[in-house]
């Protein structure tokens, strides 16, 4: 069984600030808490980057520069740039990072989804910055939309700046599509899936759903042309994070994802998120991939070839 690769997603689009304090908004912020993460035994950091003045979910490629540059010089993570944003840019917006920075990662969403966000709302009182109400409740009549049109440009922007695609996977759907670009010649194993389960308007995070994902995937690609990670939202976060290393997966935490260490119990950081799964981890008999080891897995270019 290959070594553990842990990804920290730190901050996200999803989460918005006044569901919990903890949550990094500002570049130095988000830059530390990756940090911070990484030496909890993080290999990869997932970095998405916000408004420093309200938290709003930022697409401006100068915020990027300052969190990816320092988590850079701070840690050996492998850095992953979203192409995701949020679902209020367009996939130029979203993708503008890459060939600018030409990271060693980022994520390519792999279809269009009901992304609903607005069953956070009942769980506030108080919003502490105007837009977030309202970032909420659109998202009941949302499309975030991945398109084969989309998947053509993120497929052309990856190759051209040698960046390893972090296939988001939602549905399975997700997987015939990818399989759609594999026949096409547009992407090509060995492939890495990130398959992003308990979002509402898509598939559950329930251990019948990854069983079958994965089952999936091997009989579309092949078990040897693929890797896989699971991303728990919520409550499935440590459950599905159980299932994954037992099944020879890999892993992905943070406050992107979910808020809580424990039932009713906030996390204080994307470290403290981390810390628990490599314990669970050291517990299950599963060794942590460093860094380095988890490029080698992934077969990713290296720190040094990156842009910043």
């Amino acid at each position: 069984m290959q070594k553990l690769i842990i990804t920290a997603a730190i901050t996200g689009a999803a989460t918005i600030p006044s569901l919990s304090p903890y949550l990094p908004l500002t570049p130095r912020q988000i830059a530390d808490s990756a940090i911070e993460a990484s030496q909890a035994g993080a290999s990869i950091v997932h970095i998405h980057a916000r408004r420093p003045e309200d938290g709003f979910p930022s697409a401006d490629p100068e915020h990027f520069r300052e969190i990816i540059t320092r988590i850079k010089h701070n840690c050996d993570a492998v850095i992953c740039i979203t192409t995701g944003g949020s679902v209020l840019m367009t996939v130029e917006q979203r993708a503008a990072t890459i060939p600018l920075f030409k990271p060693e990662m980022c994520s390519f969403n792999m279809g269009s989804i009901n992304f609903a966000l607005h069953t956070s709302a009942k769980h506030i009182k108080e919003f502490k910055y105007p837009w977030e109400q309202q970032y909420l409740e659109m998202s009941k009549d949302f499309i975030f939309k991945n398109t084969f049109k989309d998947f053509e440009y993120l497929a052309k922007v990856t190759r051209e700046n040698d960046t390893k695609a972090e296939l988001e996977i939602y549905d399975v759907g997700h997987l015939y599509n990818l399989d759609h670009l594999v026949s096409e010649g547009l992407m090509s194993p060995p492939l890495h899936l990130q398959f992003v389960m308990g979002v509402l308007g898509a598939i559950r995070g329930t251990p019948e759903d990854l069983t079958f994902l994965t089952t999936k995937a091997e009989v579309l690609f092949g078990k040897k042309n693929f890797t896989w990670s699971v991303i728990g939202v919520g409550a499935a976060e440590i459950n599905l994070s159980t299932m994954a290393i037992l099944m020879g997966g890999h892993v992905r935490v943070g406050l992107e994802d979910n808020i809580f260490l424990k039932r009713n119990v906030l996390a204080k950081s994307n470290a403290e998120l981390v810390e628990k799964i490599a314990k669970l981890a050291d517990m299950l008999n599963r060794d942590i991939a460093t860094p380095n080891e988890a490029r080698e897995i992934l077969h990713l270019k290296g720190k040094e070839k990156v842009n910043f």
